[in-house]
């Protein structure tokens, strides 16, 4: 079954930014019959609409009598300086939303009992939402993952009966929600990213709270409580009188916590995670205890848990093994795109090559130092390499300026064959968008970098 030909006729929604989110949002708009207008400032991406939309194309002067302005994730309507598209909406009255909230409309519309789940936080909620996926997967509940990970929201199919979306919610698609409803919610941590798009943490604390808006006592909210501003996130919501569902990696009290390698919760052990090994470090912990959670709240039976946690075969470019050539393991953990990201993989090796670099976040890496002690050689790329090395000279941390992935993958072969040291790891603590169109390129080229050495070694 499809969403109705007909189910937004009578609509009308302009959408700014023709990327992943927005040409996903104007094709399936457009198949439920809304009436749609569509912008992009870069002309190479006007010219990569599908051809079906191009009719559609027509740079925005009012937006009066649209129902909607549906902005694309990266595109800001507040801080730093709002488009000036999302000041037309703002004269016009109409709400910016983001296309998750439309997907929500969809379905309600649809009458589909399919329910929503809804995964944020600063770190973790990529492997979360995946996670929470394959879980229901397993158990034999139809599910569909996508959202600030993977497929778009509106270019995900239409579930009906005991169906569940799993969204991935960047604090970007949750300050522009208006009705949507998570029937489980969860929260994972909170540490400081995208604080030029916020403005501080208070502010952004605030946007990832939206994801708990219009809860009622029949849904779950799932809390990490392992930073204070979540515990604080607790307290509200039980406050506003939700069900709130405390998780942590750490054995500190918690409704799940892991003990040992033991995830668990009162009514004993739930799953052993030194089985499965696609879910390194301590930080995963936190993440199998979330899926967890929200997978029991959704009908996953308890004994079917650890057998979907063991078959979980982990994500792209997080902390993903590429290769192991002479001895030397290649691991891309791309995703990594902040300093808290990349001390998750830091914690899981010792004696490592790190690969580190690009466009440098608030706080820099300033905060990796306690993990510096197991790190051989920084190879250092991207644009903000002299910032990150000025940090690594007060640490007396040894590093080498590279400039380029390429030479990074090469050097660092090089340099572990010669010292004996086992682990290279891309765990940039940067965003990509100075060298790379994404984190997702970042990983690819150095796994295909690392392809060519196999290929030299073997020659």
């Amino acid at each position: 079954m499809e969403f109705a030909k007909d189910l937004f006729k009578n609509h009308r929604y302009a959408i700014l930014g023709l990327g992943k989110n927005g040409n996903a949002a104007a094709l399936r708009l457009q198949a439920m019959g809304a009436t749609i207008q569509i912008w992009d400032d870069q002309p190479q991406k006007r010219q990569e609409t599908p051809p079906q939309l191009q009719n559609c194309i027509k740079e925005f002067s009012s937006l009066e009598g649209f129902d909607a302005l549906v902005l694309s994730p990266g595109i800001p309507h507040y801080l730093p300086t709002p488009h000036p598209v999302a000041l037309l909406a703002q004269e016009a009255h109409i709400p910016i939303l983001s296309d998750a909230e439309l997907l929500f409309k969809a379905v309600k519309a649809s009458h589909s009992t399919a329910r929503f789940a809804a995964i944020t936080g600063t770190n973790g909620k990529s492997t979360t939402t995946v996670l929470l996926a394959h879980l229901l997967k397993h158990a034999g509940i139809p599910s569909a993952a996508g959202g600030n990970l993977g497929p778009a929201a509106l270019a995900l199919p239409y579930l009906d009966g005991n169906g569940v979306y799993v969204l991935e919610m960047s604090s970007y698609m949750l300050e522009r929600l208006s009705q949507f409803v998570a029937d489980t919610a969860c929260f994972l941590n909170i540490t400081p990213d995208h604080l030029d798009r916020h403005g501080d943490m208070e502010h952004y604390t605030e946007a990832k709270m939206h994801i708990f808006d219009h809860q009622n006592a029949s849904c779950q909210a799932v809390i990490g409580i392992e930073e204070v501003l979540c515990q604080k996130a607790a307290q509200t919501l039980l406050q506003r009188g939700i069900s709130v569902t405390t998780i942590t990696g750490l054995n500190k009290s918690a409704d799940i916590w892991v003990e040992n390698n033991i995830l668990q919760d009162k009514n004993g052990k739930i799953a052993d995670l030194g089985k499965a090994l696609f879910l390194p470090g301590s930080h995963n912990t936190q993440n199998a205890a979330a899926a967890t959670a929200m997978a029991l709240y959704l009908g996953v039976p308890r004994e079917e848990i650890e057998p979907g946690l063991i078959t979980f075969k982990g994500l792209a470019h997080r902390q993903r093994p590429v290769a192991t050539i002479d001895g030397i393991t290649f691991i891309d953990d791309s995703k990594a795109t902040n300093a808290d990201a990349a001390a998750r993989a830091l914690q899981c090796y010792d004696d490592i090559i790190w690969i580190a670099g690009g466009m440098a976040k608030a706080g820099g890496i300033d905060d990796l130092a306690p993990y510096f002690p197991r790190i051989s050689l920084v190879l250092l790329i991207g644009r903000d390499a002299p910032l990150l090395a000025e940090t690594l000279e007060r640490y007396s941390v040894s590093y080498k300026i590279v400039g380029t992935l390429e030479k990074a993958v090469a050097s660092a072969f090089e340099i572990a064959k010669q010292e004996k040291i086992s682990t290279v790891l891309l765990s940039p603590a940067c965003a990509s968008f100075d060298q790379f169109r994404s984190f997702e390129e970042r990983g690819d080229i150095f796994a295909q970098q690392v392809q060519m050495l196999r290929k030299n070694d073997l020659s």
